[in-house]
């Protein structure tokens, strides 16, 4: 007899139709798996027989075959164990083989017949509904798949007993409720700065808009204080956003208790990191730091220390928003719309230019340590602010700062004047003016002549490219839409040029 359940296998955040067949036929015992499945798929063998004995069941003194259709996709992960138990178990009459069709199953089993849970619930349950089935999946995974559609059929059991059970008529499981991660602990508030009035004005503005942002400053300046209070400023996850960054760390498994969470990420990884940690890649291609912060917030600190070709990997993300994973034999790409916010010393001893202080290296100390970033990744970032240190006065000064729910306020009023110009626009996916493409540019941010002289005066004199000037056109309209104005004016023009100025000194150095 032949069996066959439907499950799934991962491209990205893609769930590809897989089907698992078994047959039960007279033989040598034991059990095949064929169908290109790597370790993690073959040593399944070895889990399901010792569920199914935990469970009450003993294999079968046959050769059992296992097939996992179509044979020339790769197999990867866990999640095939328990649709081949299940497969086994309607080929051997212990379920009913008609309950299995109309379910996409994924699931790892235990050594003793419960259920653990596996990465891709999301990506799964939403292939599933595509497709018109429902999903069988482990308990700790049902709030994740429950997301899906609040119309199919989900069933999330705890062990084999219980998904045999229910077939049998003796239980009944009940459908699993999404769940929403509630993040109790408070983001740090930007009045907790003290002084950086102008890297205050360069976060707002990141925030609005969407823009690259470098912070150049002296050890203990407040860099990474600064960075870390951006998220603050950020309006929550749209739905569609929500889905998006969901299955994206669905896939990398990081998803707790199967909850989302509406707050945007914020990945801050280690200047160790390598290429395939920060743009995805390694033995399964999984998503690299770029996708897991998509619709957020990537955080790169020591900037000038990660390694030169891991820096340059970020160009092709950071143009088209998708990190592509190219290897011999297959082609995986993740989404990677991010928001780039760097921050770095001015040199490797930390404190060129402040007043009092000289290199030993001389001017050299600077130079070469800037010059670990390449001009085109610089020419990427929209604003480049320096972050002097903080004065005694700064620091003594009575008074609150500006908080981060009324900065909060102004970027969300802005962000909306941007979603609705793009929706009238008929251009879906874009939601900020740094996303905006280069053919709408010079559209949404009408100049006057006076604006348009300044502008071409500062791209000749320095020597813009046409993406530098199309990204100053961006940072302007930003500007403008923060005080809630129409047009583009010549204030708003010089603001965002002197944004770009302040990274002259980097870039040619680079």
């Amino acid at each position: 007899m032949i069996a066959r359940v439907a499950t799934v296998a991962f491209q990205g955040v893609e769930a590809v139709p897989v089907d698992v067949e078994v047959m039960v036929a007279p033989g040598k015992m034991g059990m095949q798996i064929v169908g290109l499945a790597d370790k993690a798929v073959t040593e399944s063998r070895e889990r399901v027989q010792a569920a199914l004995h935990a469970s009450g069941l003993s294999m079968p003194p046959k050769k059992v075959t296992v097939n996992l259709a179509p044979a020339d996709l790769p197999k990867e992960g866990s999640h095939y164990d328990l649709p081949i138990a299940l497969g086994l178990m309607a080929a051997l009459d212990a379920i009913p083989a008609d309950a299995l069709s109309g379910f996409c199953v994924i699931g790892e089993l235990s050594l003793d017949g419960t259920l653990a849970p596996v990465a891709g619930a999301l990506p799964a349950a939403v292939g599933a509904n595509a497709r018109g089935l429902g999903l069988i999946c482990p308990a700790a995974c049902g709030p994740e798949a429950a997301w899906a559609s609040p119309d199919m059929a989900i069933l999330a059991p705890r062990s084999l007993i219980q998904l045999a059970n229910h077939f049998r008529g003796t239980q009944v499981l009940g459908r699993p409720r999404p769940a929403i991660r509630e993040d109790a602990a408070a983001m740090p508030d930007l009045a907790d700065i003290k002084g950086q009035a102008v890297a205050k004005r360069a976060l707002e503005v990141a925030a609005a808009g969407g823009h690259n942002l470098l912070m150049v400053g002296p050890p203990g300046s407040g860099k990474s204080m600064l960075a870390a209070r951006l998220p603050s400023l950020l309006p929550p996850l749209g739905p569609s956003e929500l889905l998006e960054v969901s299955m994206i760390a669905s896939v990398a498994g990081e998803l707790p208790g199967g909850r989302l969470s509406d707050r945007r990420p914020f990945r801050a990884p280690h200047h160790s990191a390598s290429m395939a940690a920060l743009v995805g890649g390694g033995l399964r291609a999984r998503p690299g730091e770029v996708s897991l912060a998509h619709r957020g917030v990537l955080f790169l600190d020591e900037f000038p220390e990660f390694s030169p070709a891991v820096l340059d990997s970020l160009r092709q993300p950071l143009e088209s928003g998708v990190s592509v994973i190219a290897r011999a034999n297959h082609r995986v790409s993740y989404p990677a719309r991010f928001q780039l916010v760097a921050a770095m010393n001015p040199c490797r001893c930390g404190m060129a230019g402040e007043p009092g202080h000289s290199c030993a290296r001389g001017p050299r100390c600077a130079s070469d340590y800037q010059a670990r970033l390449s001009g085109p990744l610089l020419d990427r970032i929209d604003l480049r602010v320096e972050v002097p240190a903080v004065t005694a006065a700064d620091l003594i000064r009575p008074g609150a700062s500006e908080t981060s729910a009324t900065v909060k306020a102004r970027v969300e009023r802005a962000r909306a004047i941007q979603s609705a110009r793009f929706t009238a626009l008929a251009t879906p996916g874009i939601g900020c003016n740094a996303e905006c493409p280069a053919a709408l540019v010079e559209r949404i941010a009408m100049m006057d002549e006076s604006g348009q002289a300044l502008l071409s005066e500062a791209a000749e004199r320095m020597k813009l490219s046409a993406r530098a000037y199309h990204r100053i056109l961006k940072v302007a309209r930003t500007l403008a839409d923060l005080e809630g104005e129409a047009a583009v004016r010549r204030v708003h023009l010089a603001e965002a040029i002197s944004y770009r100025m302040a990274g002259e000194r980097l870039r040619n150095a680079a």
